[in-house]
């Protein structure tokens, strides 16, 4: 018998040791069924010893070690070792929290298959043209599977949104049979760009970026690969796999945004057509995101595409990370332990001694700073890849000397007008969903505000329904004012649902497509929605930040920005670097083809430094002003941060937690910790937010500081709130 030392997923910061037999080194890593109070649970091995840690206590036995699937390989164990202690999160958490769903449980794992159909003597027979015209769906579907017999659910899908109910009447019809077989590697991406299977030839910018990458010493190299938009960064990325590939290694790419991941999957696909390519993301099924996983870790999957979480997959012939888009904030984690997948995957790099390659328009400043530092290598793509392509103009329209007409200047109503004469596209640009953003009443100023947070209901005209785009909660809308009965209640502001109606209305010979959250809901719907866009079928795009990046329309000309002073002046320190690089993401959408593109922002601050910065597209000019304003404040990147959140009943409860905290803080000269306030969003999903910032000019001070303060956090008896630890917050 064996004592081995279990991680388990519960909120104590322990190892757990129990009895197990036949158990040895080449164990550890795998996972374990063992008794936890009343519980059967699942638990990973971390290591074995001699004598338990604490004799007092009986040990238990382990009731089976699973070895269905290989161990978690020692790098990884040793990420998540490291996450553990910098983010200060229970070991045993954040490595079940990295296995996928299915790996979690206590059933033991089948055999992986999918749903396929197969079609028969009697489908072949039928010839396309004999079905009805306008029944394009089962058109579509019966000639892919005459195409290629055997076609997966998800393939399917990917043909037609429609495609449960028209298999359905295959079946029916006897043109097809369902069958079982194991999931496959690498599923068809679905072709949202005309991807080209040949490299496309590189400028000057693209061929030193792809010199100095390739032609750099084996090891760790952090590289910042910074392009303007349109200057094919993607293809640069393609030119350093190709080499993994050619050596027999994987490569991790990180993308911020799942909707992004089925374009690169397509693009990938087609310039690499021999290797597996498998992605990772919360859209697929528990059983694909397995087998996807399982073949990462297997070795299998040469090129693993993923958004966050896909920083932890295990790959044993990883030999490049490329993280897209890293300044994207949704590669910080929110909740759970408040990880950034982006400097996961640094540290990931240099503990496996291989190449990082982290892209952007407009980098994260603390990442251009490392690069100005030296502790990362800039790489510049000053030009955009098309030849002849240039910058899009950028003009701002001045609201105080501007009328509007139901949100649009008059400038900008004539650009969309001669766009549509030169058979040109436009992009119309808000971040705001829903129709507006809240409900007024004239009469007395009630506004529609959330009874579970600190914000307003939105406006959802067509749904007749006012809803939170923050906990969730909604409500039908009310036909008289709750506070004084009036019935003249008016939509105040303008979501993208508004502007939709709007350009109806102003435009009524257009085809306008609304492209946001609510409009993509069903499966499929935003790759159906870009076909059309490709394709040419849309005069006028709405939307929200869904569409500021990643997309390639060759023939939109013409984004308008509107609503666009909201990140000006906000007590988020961040909030004007998040709007430049929106602002200039989006605007980037503009002429990436040929002809000449044009972003019109409409705003009541022209001469604001940040819309001068714009438009001349200097991101330099704007980092090096921004970098100066936050060295002389003593802000990140030249502080460290974390932050102590606490949520409870009542806003004194969040606060007098955070005091006692305060209290509990070990002395540390180097240390500044500040006095607790309320959240920004003090109220959310009915519970009332507190903050504590702790702050130092030293990492290695703040680590230390936190590594004994988390201990007396831990012990200190709490009742009725909730807490946690985010280190290096994105939100203050």
């Amino acid at each position: 018998m064996t004592i081995v030392q279990i991680a388990i997923d519960v909120p104590l910061d322990t190892i757990f040791d129990y009895i197990a037999d036949d158990v040895n080194s080449d164990d550890i890593g795998r996972r374990v069924l063992l008794p936890f109070g009343r519980r059967t649970v699942v638990g990973v091995i971390v290591g074995a010893a001699n004598q338990a840690a604490d004799p007092k206590y009986k040990l238990k036995m382990v009731r089976e070690v699973l070895r269905d699937v290989p161990p978690l390989p020692a790098h990884i164990l040793e990420l998540a070792q490291f996450c553990s202690a910098y983010y200060h999160y229970p070991l045993g958490q954040v490595l079940l929290g990295l296995l996928p769903q299915r790996l979690r449980r206590t059933q033991a794992l089948g055999p992986l298959t999918q749903v396929c159909y197969t079609i028969t003597q009697a489908g072949r027979a039928i010839a396309v043209t004999d079905l009805p015209q306008r029944a394009m769906a089962k058109r579509k579907m019966l000639a892919a599977l005459q195409t290629q017999p055997t076609l997966t659910r998800r393939e399917l899908l990917q043909i037609s949104a429609s495609a449960g109910s028209v298999i359905r009447e295959f079946m029916d019809s006897g043109w097809v049979r369902e069958s079982a077989m194991p999931l496959t590697a690498t599923p068809n991406a679905a072709v949202l760009l005309p991807a080209q299977a040949a490299a496309h030839a590189l400028n000057v910018d693209q061929q030193t970026a792809v010199e100095a990458i390739l032609g750099a010493s084996p090891g760790f190299a952090p590289w910042l690969l910074h392009g303007v938009t349109g200057s094919g960064k993607t293809e640069v990325y393609l030119r350093a796999i190709a080499a993994v590939l050619a050596r027999g290694g994987q490569t991790l790419v990180l993308v911020p945004e799942i909707n992004l991941t089925p374009q690169l999957e397509a693009r990938f696909q087609a310039r690499f057509p021999q290797a597996a390519i498998v992605s990772l993301h919360s859209n697929l099924s528990e059983v694909e995101r397995l087998k996807h996983w399982l073949m990462a870790q297997a070795g299998n999957a040469h090129i693993v595409l993923g958004t966050r979480l896909a920083v932890f997959t295990p790959l044993p012939q990883l030999q490049l990370i490329v993280v897209d888009e890293e300044h994207d904030s949704s590669f910080k984690q929110q909740d759970g332990m408040r990880y950034s997948a982006r400097d996961v995957a640094v540290f990931r790099a240099r503990e496996a001694r291989i190449p990082v390659i982290l892209g952007s328009a407009t980098p994260a400043l603390e990442t251009y700073h490392n690069a100005l530092q030296g502790r990362y290598k800039l790489l510049e793509l000053k030009a955009r890849a098309v030849r002849d392509a240039v910058p899009p103009t950028v003009r701002y329209i001045d609201l105080k000397r501007e009328k509007l007409m139901e949100g649009f200047s008059a400038p900008l109503i004539t650009a969309i007008k001669q766009g549509m004469k030169r058979g040109e596209q436009s992009l119309l640009f808000i971040n705001r969903r829903g129709f507006a953003p809240v409900l007024m009443c004239g009469e007395c100023g009630w506004l529609s505000g959330c009874p579970r947070c600190t914000s307003r209901l939105v406006v959802h005209l067509k749904e007749q329904r006012l809803r939170c785009h923050h906990c969730g909660h909604e409500e039908r809308m009310p036909h008289h004012c709750p506070s004084c009965g009036n019935v003249d209640l008016a939509p105040v502001g303008q979501g993208t649902q508004r502007l939709e109606a709007a350009l109806t209305r102003l435009f009524p010979e257009a085809r306008i497509l609304r492209v946001d959250r609510d409009s993509t809901r069903r499966k499929n719907a935003l790759a159906e929605m870009l076909q059309k866009v490709h394709a040419e079928e849309i005069d006028i795009l709405v939307g929200t930040q869904m569409l500021a990046k990643g997309h390639d329309f060759p023939k939109l000309t013409l984004v308008g920005v509107l609503n666009a002073d909201g990140g000006l002046y906000s007590a988020d320190f961040r909030a004007a670097e998040h709007l430049f690089a929106q602002l200039l993401q989006v605007g980037g959408r503009a002429g990436r083809a040929a002809i000449k593109g044009e972003v019109l922002v409409q705003t009541a601050f022209p001469q604001h430094p940040l819309f001068t910065a714009l438009q001349h597209g200097d991101y330099a000019q704007f980092a090096h002003t921004a970098l100066a304003e936050r060295k002389q404040a003593g802000l990140p990147p030249y502080t460290f941060q974390a932050m102590l959140r606490a949520e409870a009943a009542t806003l004194e409860g969040a606060l007098k937690f955070l005091r006692a905290a305060a209290a509990l803080a070990p002395v540390a000269t180097q240390v500044q910790v500040y006095d607790p306030v309320p959240a920004l969003m003090a109220r959310l999903a009915g519970k009332e937010r507190a903050q504590l910032l702790i702050e130092s000019r030293s990492r290695g001070a703040l680590q230390k500081f936190l590594s004994a303060w988390i201990i007396a956090l831990q012990v200190h008896k709490t009742r009725n709130v909730r807490w946690a630890l985010d280190v290096d917050p994105m939100d203050t």
